[in-house]
């Protein structure tokens, strides 16, 4: 008897420092909660068997009616999940795995996304932002050796600023015990666009962080709130008035632990404590981050590889697809997009296309446009000046001159930006760089010279009356050369029209576009 009570009070108090500490949901169908009972079976077990055989002076080991039980218990669970999440794996269920992200993919790129505007363009990655993060940091001598910062960096657009924001964590747990009655009193801000940071300061610090200890601890703090829930990934964020929150996903699972869907989020108010949870429809809209980058790359390549069937994607393989190795972000109409290529499965260099994934809504656009893929357009770029040994940031995504371009930084060992590279994502060998002291409009400037293009943004449009029309062949181009009844005059490469402009004549009327010049240079001409 005394055994007995000694094996279940040990097992009890495992069984509460370990829920303590590995925190799992109570919901069956997270691995975790069954990691948890498997360990704390096992525990059981082995303490028992211990306990009961210890003072036995033979040294033959009794085995009571639970020992041989609970096996068979543990292996008929373990059986059972097996069989159903075969059950509900992608063999049987190719369809839904395809269809747990809808893609729409009747749009156009120069349509949906506007022409690039410099003054609301991500130009500072997250690597960036962490030195200029820790560089500002190191401006505070007193918050420096209590304080660290956060490596999350979450961007996000507040009042039309591209921004990233992270948190300043407790530095261990004596600098906690030290600072835990006023808390954390800030998060560094970095502005993405011209890469000014700055640290914010509270008037009442924040409690509820990753690095706090016991109950204040942000993930205990929400587990002892929501026992049954399971949790993505958090994000900092702040709402329109600057003030902090937590951001955390609730998820379900099909099975136990497959085809991982957002329901909703928890935001949680790391000042007080107070949190409130959200189904996701009614997430509030200064929240640019409810769904992970990682969730909507899997789901992106669930959709490509399952929409026709589980064994077409291990064999025949036809039409399946996959993301690229590499994302980023755009922001538009104050959401935060996801950016991600779209390859074959064979994995060229090539792109056949990409997607834009809405981080709140999940909204997610396919645009079908081949060209480069990204790494394939870093080398490039790090290979017109390889001599500096500078590296290429992962590209943005960007609408320049109506057509889709990379553009990225490349920075040297210290993580500073030296140039800028413009590549043209059908062809990437039309890429040019800049040295980044002249800005990004002189950058922007020199890659439309050197390809003979121009920013259509500047083009004027007006109808002519032809008054005389000339071609010459100049580098194996047959050009035209047209003066209009108001004595102004025009060239325009036959390749602009190659179906109009070796038909028209005198006193032909004409519409197009055109860029100012001493000689203007038609654009588009239509009759």
């Amino acid at each position: 008897m005394k055994k007995n009570l000694l094996v279940g009070f040990i097992t009890l108090l495992f069984i509460l420092v370990f829920y303590y500490l590995v925190l799992p949901p109570l919901n069956i169908t997270s691995p975790l909660f069954w990691f948890y009972i498997f360990t704390v079976s096992i525990f059981y077990y082995v303490i028992s068997l211990f306990l009961k055989n210890m003072f036995e002076r033979n040294r033959i080991f009794k085995f009571d009616k639970i020992h041989t039980i609970l096996p068979v218990i543990l292996g008929v669970i373990l059986i059972v999940i097996v069989i159903t999440n075969i059950v509900c794996s992608p063999i049987f269920n190719a369809k839904k795995y395809s269809e747990r992200i809808k893609v729409s993919e009747n749009h156009e790129f120069v349509t949906d996304v506007a022409p690039v505007d410099f003054t609301k363009t991500p130009l500072i990655d997250k690597d960036s932002s962490e030195k200029l993060g820790d560089r500002k940091m190191g401006e505070f001598t007193t918050w420096v050796s209590q304080f660290y910062v956060s490596d999350l960096y979450t961007q996000i657009n507040y009042n039309n600023e591209i921004i990233r924001v992270t948190p300043l964590e407790y530095a261990g747990i004596i600098k906690y015990f030290a600072n835990r009655d006023e808390g954390v009193k800030g998060y560094i801000k970095v502005n993405s666009v011209d890469g000014s940071s700055s640290l914010v300061t509270l008037q009442k610090g924040m409690k509820y962080l990753p690095s706090a200890y016991f109950f204040e601890n942000l993930y205990r703090k929400l587990r002892i709130s929501y026992p049954t829930t399971i949790f993505d990934e958090e994000t900092f964020e702040i709402d329109n008035e600057g003030n902090p929150y937590w951001i955390v996903p609730t998820i379900k699972y099909t099975g136990v632990g497959l085809k991982k869907e957002i329901t909703g989020a928890v935001i949680l108010d790391p000042i007080t404590g107070e949190s409130k949870k959200y189904k996701k429809e009614d997430i509030p809209t200064w929240v640019d981050h409810l769904y992970s980058a990682d969730l909507i790359i899997e789901q992106i390549d669930n959709w490509g590889e399952y929409r026709n069937g589980f064994f077409n994607s291990m064999f025949g393989q036809k039409d399946v697809i996959n993301t690229t190795d590499g994302y980023n972000y755009l922001v538009m109409d104050d959401d935060v997009y996801l950016y991600t290529g779209i390859t074959s499965v064979s994995s060229d260099e090539s792109n056949l296309g990409f997607v834009l994934v809405n981080l709140r809504t999940k909204e997610t656009n396919y645009y079908l446009c081949p060209g480069a893929e990204e790494y394939s357009a870093m080398a490039s770029a790090e290979g017109l000046v390889q001599e500096k040994e500078y590296e290429a940031s992962f590209p943005l995504l960007i609408n320049l001159n109506n057509k889709p371009t990379y553009l990225l930084s490349l920075k040297d060992n210290a993580g500073l930006v030296k140039m800028y590279a413009f590549i043209d994502v059908a062809d990437y060998q039309k890429v040019v760089v800049s040295d980044a002291s002249l800005g990004i409009e002189a950058a922007k400037e020199k890659y439309l010279s050197e390809n003979n293009s121009v920013d259509e943004s500047n083009l004027k449009t007006k109808e002519i009356t032809i008054k005389k029309i000339t071609n010459a062949v100049i580098d194996s181009n047959t050009m035209y050369y047209i003066t209009d009844t108001d004595n102004n005059l025009y060239y325009v490469d036959i390749k602009v029209n190659k179906y109009l402009l070796p038909f028209l004549s005198i006193n032909d009327k004409i519409n197009i576009s055109y860029s100012e010049g001493e000689i203007s240079q038609i654009r588009s001409i239509t009759k």
